[in-house]
């Protein structure tokens, strides 16, 4: 449970901090902080209109919190673009570049104070980004993806200081020409064609698996083996035999290769399982992929996916 007294929210995170920081204290100080009070001082005006609010600024550092993280992240690009303004108005070597780094997570709410590692992760994705760019985490990222007119472009997962668990990163891309650009992520998740594909998979197979056990089961060994074409085209002329030929991916995405072979090797497998048939191995079929294959003397369960 909860420890009395400490309350806990979910909370969009910003943090900021200066990139060189200390390159420009040595190389002046008090125009390095002028410049940094300034900054800082226009941020929170950002902050505020955005419906955040400052939590704390020590240094060079700035955290704030939103109720909303597409607030969040709007907040982080204005103040990006605001940043470049001023920035062009000094000499190259004055020029102040923020990192900025957003995360959604769960913090522990003390008085004006948050905590926890929502906030940690925060100031860790902030330190994936160049100065001038804006980084978020995935959970960010998945609240806004589709909210915002920007771009995203996926840096992988990063191992960070004090987390247990790798960090998925993206950049939000600020030109207008990537708006709506996703730039790297990999698609891991199927979509509904894809478990259409599945289902349809799983019914074709019920269904020669019943006949097969009716009509071909007899109570003799397995008779699954790697055979060369020349042995399986002999073999089938006396026993009952399935080739199961590789799925053909017609998504148009390389990436779901794996997808499309991974049902071809789950069906022979299966199918091995059944006595008193000869079940042409793998290696065999998968001679085939890509190649059209005349069809003798043979059952073959095969389809396409899109």
């Amino acid at each position: 449970m909860t420890q009395e007294g400490f309350k806990r929210k979910l909370t969009a995170i910003l943090s900021a901090d200066v990139e060189g920081y200390s390159r420009h204290m040595g190389d002046d100080e008090e125009a390095t902080i002028r410049t940094l009070t300034a900054y800082r001082e226009a941020m929170a005006v950002l902050i505020q209109q955005s419906r955040g609010r400052v939590v704390d600024d020590p240094g060079d550092n700035l955290l704030a919190e939103f109720a909303s993280v597409v607030d969040a992240v709007d907040c982080a690009v204005a103040i990006q673009q605001q940043l470049s303004e001023l920035n062009s108005s000094l000499p190259a070597e004055r020029q102040m570049q923020f990192r900025i780094g957003v995360n959604l997570g769960d913090v522990i709410e003390e008085g004006d104070r948050i905590y926890g590692d929502g906030v940690n992760i925060a100031a860790r994705i902030e330190g994936r980004a160049s100065g001038g760019g804006v980084c978020i985490s995935r959970s960010a990222y998945d609240q806004v993806k589709n909210k915002l007119n920007l771009g995203y472009e996926y840096l992988g997962e990063h191992t960070v200081k004090n987390i247990a668990e790798p960090v998925p990163v993206y950049k939000v891309l600020m030109e207008p020409e990537a708006a709506g650009k996703i730039i790297g992520e990999k698609r891991t998740r199927l979509t509904r064609r894809h478990w259409a594909a599945v289902a349809v998979v799983v019914l074709i197979f019920g269904a020669a698996a019943a006949v097969i056990w009716n009509i071909y089961i007899r109570s003799t060994p397995s008779l699954q083996k790697d055979v060369s074409p020349g042995e399986a085209l002999t073999s089938l002329s006396n026993k009952p035999s399935i080739a199961v030929l590789p799925f053909t991916n017609l998504s148009g995405d390389p990436e779901q290769e794996y997808f499309s072979d991974g049902i071809t090797n789950d069906i022979i497998t299966d199918l091995s399982k059944f006595r008193g048939l000869l079940i042409i191995a793998s290696n065999t079929v998968f001679t085939y992929k890509g190649k059209p294959v005349k069809v003798v003397k043979s059952q073959i369960i095969g389809m396409t996916i899109s």
